[in-house]
């Protein structure tokens, strides 16, 4: 079901501790980052760095920041789904497949904690709940990024390259800084992308959002990826919204690989159902290029609304999540190895 193997990495790297040890490795090597062969490794992240829509669709807090007594309430519910992820690693999930992605502001003790553990590990730097791509905090990101030494950093940008021009070459600017600085620090760089649709798009789609996702979005998300690696930026990892195509697939991994890159692609759950999710790791699976996904809500959140609502205690939330993300990495591992 899962890899028994204390490291089943081991065989692509000199002898170190897999992925959890991929910062060190890279610290080491004179090279950049794309020497280093994201296609051939496997990783399956907890996504749970929500932020404002988190504050919002779960506690109602909208305009305004949280209390200090609501923030530890929020604090305290990421630890529940970082509860759930160490639970998946005690029933057998490897630690060195399995990742996890959560925020600085509300959890900073897990990313702590992560790090002491040994544990594969991302954090966002992005500001949450805007369209446009900045900093969280402004030009002292890589003091955040030096003070918690995350496996990966993450950023989410929306990007359609038939958007708005100016906003996208701002975003474009501000991500090259950043890449740059992942370089130089030998720091893999987690890129999520979103392209939402135009209203001039939605319209050809006939006004419908499902068409826009199915026909649309693939040919533009490979666009998207072009005009971004043309401006500089340089992904590690891709994380994409998922596809009901074979073909669709091959073409964003391809594009990722594009002369000769190392980079590699997950998808990502979007808030999806369970069924839809499972379907587009069932189609990621079987492409080269594609190593895993990152999802978070699909997994959590009705947990979480349950435990909120009081219809179930803390431990059988945390079950439910744990059961949740185990279901997923089987069945992304079983549909790897056919």
């Amino acid at each position: 079901m899962f890899h028994d193997a204390k490291c089943p990495l081991e065989r692509l790297l000199p002898p170190c501790e897999g992925l959890r040890n991929i910062c060190d490795e890279n610290k080491r090597t004179s090279g950049a980052l794309e020497l280093i062969d994201w296609t051939r490794r496997e990783l399956l992240i907890l996504a749970f760095d929500h932020r404002a829509s988190f504050t919002e669709r779960m506690f109602g807090i909208k305009g305004r920041r949280p209390t200090p007594e609501e923030r530890k309430q929020i604090s305290g519910f990421k630890q529940m789904i970082f509860g759930g992820f160490k639970k998946s690693l005690e029933k057998g999930v490897s630690k060195d497949i399995a990742g996890l992605l959560v925020d600085e502001e509300y959890g900073a003790d897990i990313l702590r904690e992560a790090k002491k553990s040994g544990l594969i590990f991302a954090m966002p730097v992005e500001k949450s709940g805007q369209d446009e791509f900045d900093f969280e905090y402004g030009e002292d990101y890589p003091a955040h990024v030096a003070e918690f030494d995350p496996s990966l950093v993450k950023v989410l940008v929306r990007y359609n390259p038939e958007g708005d021009k100016m906003m996208n070459e701002r975003q474009l600017n501000r991500l090259r800084k950043l890449s740059e600085y992942l370089q130089s620090v030998r720091k893999p760089f987690l890129f999520e992308l979103l392209v939402p649709q135009t209203e001039t798009q939605l319209t050809r789609a006939g006004g419908s959002k499902e068409t826009y996702d199915k026909e649309m979005r693939p040919r533009l998300m490979v666009e998207a990826m072009e005009h971004i690696q043309n401006s500089g930026v340089e992904p590690s990892i891709w994380k994409l919204e998922g596809v009901e195509k074979v073909t669709d697939a091959e073409a964003v991994a391809k594009q990722a690989r594009r002369d000769a890159r190392r980079a590699a692609v997950i998808t990502l759950g979007r808030g999806e159902s369970k069924e839809q999710v499972q379907k587009w790791l069932k189609v990621g699976a079987g492409i080269s290029g594609i190593i895993g996904f990152a999802v978070g809500r699909t997994i959590f959140w009705e947990p979480l609304t349950d435990y909120k609502a009081g219809k179930i205690e803390r431990n059988e939330a945390v079950e439910r999540i744990s059961q949740n993300y185990i279901e997923f990495a089987q069945l992304w591992l079983n549909k790897k190895k056919k």
